[in-house]
């Protein structure tokens, strides 16, 4: 049985009063209605949930509700903190107390008047809320990583599929334009043949122990049963809600290496134009994973221990999550500092012709991305079969890593070739958490 919803009684309230205020008062429609005032009309807004209200949420809202045509009418987390937290800033934003709660996030599924739905939970939720809000006619920003496990991420691409909605990936940098200049120098030629590709990721690292277990709140502060989901029991620890779920198996997606690696081996698949495959073998060491595609290229996942640590042979000057693409003519390297640095000297002309970048952590373009292709219906930067080849990229290295051999994997059927082990843990169980 699903939790009883926090809107209901607000919301009735909320309805009896504006309908004795119609009554007594003459009709004023606002110039905000009429779509002026640098505000879309109704019609023409995106109506958005959101589910989670995490740090990665706290950053990518508010960037988000910076674009004049999404209006953001709901919110859904099992903290009531959170809760709290996110409809005053909504309400604040907007100027109104519009913004209706919820912990139980099926019921603001169920709203036929919400279009879109921006999914920032723990990994553990990524698929099956994405997957239920999509079955409910949501459109879905989902952050990353997408899936903790490959059959997660296969199912959550085939449901947007089946189902039509548009999908959009967490993964930013394919909107920020250092990114997409060094994409682009790679695409068409300037570098030469494309040889070899580098990818900065976190020293892969899982937890099993749990923490000690402590008294579990009222479902109304924290819905712990809600707060787990699919993942297995266990006992209640405030630190897991306060986000130290992290590097624990049953939470975290591919010993951690996605925490970069779903940003960092995407931009590589892309420059490698390999959006629709992946690697064919993934080969691990004590320093860093190397993958090879069917076409020659070599992918190279580099273990970094801290987000500035310097590795020999990378500028590494460029900010966070940085990458390099090497061709038999020239490199690019770029990274979140929105730098971008190429050799030789001779290709420093092309950039002066690139637009001013903002930072890889920002999420306008992508957002503004998302939103268009809620119009147009076309398939976001991030889709999800984009989102599908480079996190199974991931995983497959993930569980080479974890296994401690060379894995080969048939980038078609989406299998390890002779290696029961590996396919039995492309999927993890899931806990009947309803």
């Amino acid at each position: 049985m699903r939790s009883e919803s926090l809107a209901t009684r607000r919301q009735f309230m909320r309805n009896a009063a504006a309908s004795t205020a119609a009554i007594s008062a003459p009709w004023i429609i606002p110039s905000s209605a009429l779509g002026k005032g640098g505000v879309d009309a109704p019609s023409e807004r995106v109506t958005l949930g959101v589910i989670g209200i995490g740090p990665r949420c706290r950053y990518v809202l508010p960037q988000m509700l910076e674009q004049p045509d999404v209006q953001c009418v709901a919110v859904a987390d099992v903290q009531a903190s959170r809760r709290d937290a996110a409809k005053e800033f909504v309400d604040k934003h907007y100027g109104n107390s519009d913004c209706v709660l919820y912990w139980d996030f099926r019921e603001l599924l169920d709203r036929k008047d919400i279009d879109a739905v921006l999914i920032a939970t723990g990994d553990r939720w990524h698929s099956p809320a994405s997957i239920l809000a999509a079955k409910a006619g949501k459109d879905v920003y989902s952050e990353k990583p997408c899936g903790l496990t490959i059959a997660n991420c296969q199912e959550l691409a085939e449901t947007i599929k089946r189902t039509g909605r548009v999908f959009q990936a967490g993964t930013q940098r394919r909107s920020v334009a250092n990114f997409q200049k060094a994409v682009e120098l790679a695409h068409t030629g300037k570098l030469g043949k494309i040889h070899t590709l580098h990818a900065s990721v976190y020293v892969p690292e899982f937890k099993t122990a749990w923490l000690p277990g402590e008294a579990t709140p009222p479902p109304d502060v924290v819905d712990w049963n809600m707060w787990l989901g699919p993942a297995p029991w266990r006992l209640y620890n405030s630190e897991y809600v306060k986000g130290g779920w992290r590097a624990h198996w049953d939470f975290e997606s591919g010993a951690r290496l996605l925490d970069w690696g779903a940003h960092t081996v995407d931009l590589c698949q892309w420059a490698n134009k390999a959006d629709d495959t992946m690697p064919v073998s993934f080969e691990p060491n004590e320093e860093n994973i190397t993958a090879l595609y069917a076409n020659g290229v070599k992918l190279v996942m580099h273990f970094l221990k801290t987000p500035f640590e310097q590795r020999p042979g990378w500028v590494q000057a460029l900010g966070t999550c940085p990458v390099r693409f090497e061709g038999d003519e020239g490199w690019v390297e770029v990274g979140d500092s929105g730098g971008i640095e190429v050799n030789p000297a001779s290709l420093k002309p092309e950039l002066s012709q690139s637009p001013q970048s903002q930072p890889g952590l920002d999420v306008q373009g992508h957002s503004r991305d998302f939103l268009d292709c809620i119009k147009s219906r076309k398939p976001t930067a991030a889709n999800a079969e984009v989102m599908r080849h480079s996190h199974i990229a991931c995983h497959a290295a993930a569980l080479s890593w974890m296994l401690g051999r060379k894995l080969e994997l048939d980038p078609v059927k989406e299998e390890f070739i002779n290696d029961e082990e590996a396919n039995r843990l492309r999927a993890r169980p899931a806990r009947d958490w309803s």
